[in-house]
């Protein structure tokens, strides 16, 4: 399947290991992720996710464009290649828990898609990064196209798009396509995975699900993001939280 999913503490690692196609989906990884996602975020002992390539060198190719030219023409294999690539897309974005993208190496097309449905980018200083459907003739989908928007805003996506070309590491984190240059992404994004699993979940989660609503439009304050400012005052965590501060020790969520 070229994917795995192991778990260390409170951290899954999300691994795509196709190191002789430099990481290059195919169909079959597609339909996968999903429900390695899924198995992930639905364990309680897990906190944050990392997705990363097992070895240096290519996070990930994006579609494997040697599929298309045995598929491409044949319409059911369309319909099911577009569906899986949206599933799994959407499901990344869509993940209740943190997503960390360990970048190591060359990010392209529907990988660097991948690396925007997570909620960090942390790559090396020699990571390159493009979105190539120009080349292709091909069409990016709206959900897809609106991350890379949210990110770096109209001006340079258009440029990404429109060029086809790559950018590197340094240009892509002056944009904001990634977060964090590190020479060691690999620590880098363990850090801030420990980081991120030593607070509230509960806090985590529903900071996440509140910035989802706010790229999707909603400015105002409804029922429920109402119920759930309230209701946390009642919660564990909140608990925790003042009676470790009042204790002065370190709180355990």
């Amino acid at each position: 399947m070229a994917l795995s999913l192991t778990l260390h503490g409170a951290i899954a690692h999300l691994i795509i290991e196709r190191p002789d196609k430099r990481n290059a989906f195919t169909q079959a990884m597609w339909e996968a992720l999903p429900e390695l996602v899924d198995r992930a975020m639905l364990n309680p002992d897990i906190r944050v996710m990392i997705l990363r390539a097992s070895v240096p060198g290519a996070f990930s190719a994006g579609a494997d464009i040697a599929e298309f030219g045995a598929g491409a023409q044949n319409a059911d294999w369309r319909i099911r290649n577009q569906a899986a690539i949206r599933r799994a897309m959407e499901t990344l974005a869509r993940a209740p828990k943190p997503v960390i993208a360990q970048i190591e190496g060359d990010c392209i097309g529907g990988g660097c898609g991948l690396s925007l449905a997570c909620d960090f980018r942390i790559a090396t200083p020699t990571a390159r990064f493009g979105i190539t459907p120009a080349k292709l003739g091909l069409v990016y989908s709206l959900h897809d196209t609106k991350l890379l928007v949210d990110l770096v805003g109209p001006a340079a996506a258009k440029r990404i798009l429109f060029t086809a070309g790559l950018v590197d590491a340094a240009e892509a984190h002056r944009i904001g396509l990634i977060d964090e240059l590190a020479e060691d992404a690999g620590a880098a994004a363990t850090a801030l995975a420990a980081t991120v699993a030593s607070v509230s979940p509960h806090s985590v989660h529903a900071s996440k699900a509140m910035i989802a609503r706010i790229l999707h439009g909603q400015a105002e304050d409804d029922a429920e993001t109402l119920a759930q400012f309230a209701d946390a005052f009642d919660g564990p965590d909140f608990r925790e939280g003042v009676a470790a501060f009042l204790s002065k020790r370190k709180p355990e969520f």
